[in-house]
């Protein structure tokens, strides 16, 4: 069976975050590095995630069925909820984890070791990462975005770390290390904070962005066939948009004519914003709810 290039990457990204957490905490472990155990664990969250992000990927692509007539593309927004929650916890953990560093100091050992995984860390999860928003950009995945981000995070934490351990190697300065933790722990408590706001904004079926939005009403204004148009709603389901809205037809048009517009548009829009999933309803110009209409907004 053929695997489509949304799994692909989301297998990539399992095995580079296995790679990395291994690595990352034998040397942390060994050293004692607070700092280099957090990026383990940082690792390890990413390693969920992208396991979550593969599954939820495998489950978006199904197709509709009679229990998930819209498909299962909420899925991916529910992948990015939890990877979410699980970062937080990880961010929880880790400034406890360095608070008992700093209230007990212990030296860190194999700093040396630390800072090949560190900067190998970083070159690896640029290279992933890239990658990985890229496809995400592409095939339009909320999943694969997340765990993008993650990545693109975990570069940034590991370069922090990485000067963290070389001030220490040359200083002696131990306490730099689980300083570096809590640096590194509020970075990841602030991705797992927004992440949880942008997957809730999708479970809750908020409208497309405005830019989209924009782009359908161009498409409804310059059909010249048409008297009017409104109730139009949006909403988005892992990488496809569902849109509804109804049009208005002067009386003396026929259903044929009605229907055949409505199918043009319903085709336009879908092409317009694809993947898309169009419904237009047709109604009849009625002169005293139009009216109605314009009272109610002066």
């Amino acid at each position: 069976m053929s695997l489509s290039r949304k799994t692909l990457a989301a297998i990539l990204s399992v095995i580079s975050n296995s790679t990395l957490v291994v690595f990352k905490l034998l040397v942390g472990f060994l050293s004692g590095s607070v700092s280099v155990i957090a990026e383990g664990i940082h690792s390890a969250n990413d390693l969920i995630a992208s396991l979550i992000a593969l599954v939820s990927v495998r489950i978006a692509e199904r197709p509709p069925d009679r229990e998930h007539p819209y498909g299962h593309g909420k899925a991916e927004s529910i992948s990015a909820a939890a990877e979410a929650i699980l970062i937080v916890g990880a961010a929880i953990w880790i400034v406890a984890e360095a608070i008992q560093k700093i209230l007990h100091p212990k030296p860190v050992e194999h700093l040396g070791w630390g800072t090949v995984v560190m900067a190998a860390s970083v070159v690896l999860n640029v290279l992933v990462s890239r990658y990985l928003f890229r496809v995400a950009r592409e095939e339009d995945s909320p999943a694969l975005e997340a765990d993008a981000h993650h990545l693109a995070t975990d570069v940034y934490t590991s370069l922090g770390v990485l000067v963290g351990l070389t001030v220490t190697w040359l200083t002696g300065w131990h306490v730099i290390d689980p300083l570096m933790a809590i640096g590194v722990a509020v970075l990841i408590l602030r991705i797992g904070l927004s992440l949880t706001m942008k997957s809730l904004h999708h479970l809750m079926d908020a409208q497309l962005p405005v830019a989209e939005v924009s782009r359908i009403e161009g498409i409804l204004n310059g059909e010249t066939r048409i008297h009017s148009w409104h109730n139009l709603r949006t909403r988005k389901s892992g990488s496809i948009r569902h849109i509804d809205l109804h049009i208005v037809f002067r009386n003396d048009a026929t259903l044929l004519e009605a229907h055949q517009v409505a199918d043009e548009l319903e085709k336009r829009i879908a092409e317009e914003l694809a993947p898309a999933h169009v419904v237009i309803h047709v109604d009849p110009y009625d002169p005293e709810k139009a009216e109605r209409k314009r009272a109610s907004y002066r």
